[in-house]
């Protein structure tokens, strides 16, 4: 991968999106993402989940080609299972005439991804005293409040983006020891000022 390459990103389409959209589905997925291989009982262990519920969820989205198996990290009948890809892509285009049963997956999806970033910053307010003195100068929680028209909100997200990607290879391996990962979130989105 080079050094602005996006990792592989997967389109969500109706089909897939009607796979993913269970809160347990989309944590796993998360995990694996992050966290690398893992089984379904460590799995359950992190997330607090029977190992039953996180093998069946693991097989459903194995079956919608979200995750896929590890063997190198097996052995014996130890099942692993990694992330098939690094990124997803919601495209509300793709479902605009969409019936209602993929429009209420859409609405799973979207609170889902929503209520996640609000648990990580949750977590991060109530752990910051934890990391050092640089880490929280690091951090950052803002919004901002402008007035745009649909081309330009996005264009700013593109460019986001762009910002982002521009960094997403410039620590890598265990040689720098300060280096963690981060979470960036980003929302854009109109409100009713009438």
């Amino acid at each position: 991968m080079t050094e602005h390459e996006d990792p592989k990103q997967r389109l969500l389409d109706a089909r897939s999106l009607r796979g993913l959209a269970h809160p347990l589905r989309i944590q796993l997925l998360e995990s694996l993402r992050r966290r690398g291989p893992a089984t379904a009982s460590q799995l359950a262990a992190q997330l607090g989940e029977s190992s039953g519920a996180t093998s069946y969820h693991l097989r459903q989205l194995a079956a919608h080609g979200f995750v896929e198996d590890a063997p190198e990290h097996g052995k014996g009948r130890e099942r692993w299972w990694k992330a098939a890809d690094q990124g997803l892509v919601f495209d509300s285009a793709e479902f605009e005439n969409a019936g209602p049963e993929v429009r209420g997956a859409a609405e799973v999806f979207l609170h889902e991804i929503a209520a996640g970033h609000a648990r990580e910053l949750s977590t991060w307010l109530g752990s910051r005293d934890d990391w050092s003195e640089a880490w929280s100068r690091g951090s950052d929680m803002s919004d901002a409040t402008l007035r745009l028209t649909p081309d330009l909100a996005r264009e700013l997200v593109g460019r986001m983006h762009e910002l982002i990607d521009g960094y997403r290879n410039r620590v890598t391996g265990e040689d720098t020891p300060e280096a963690e990962q981060v979470r960036i979130h980003t929302h854009l989105f109109p409100i009713e000022t009438k």
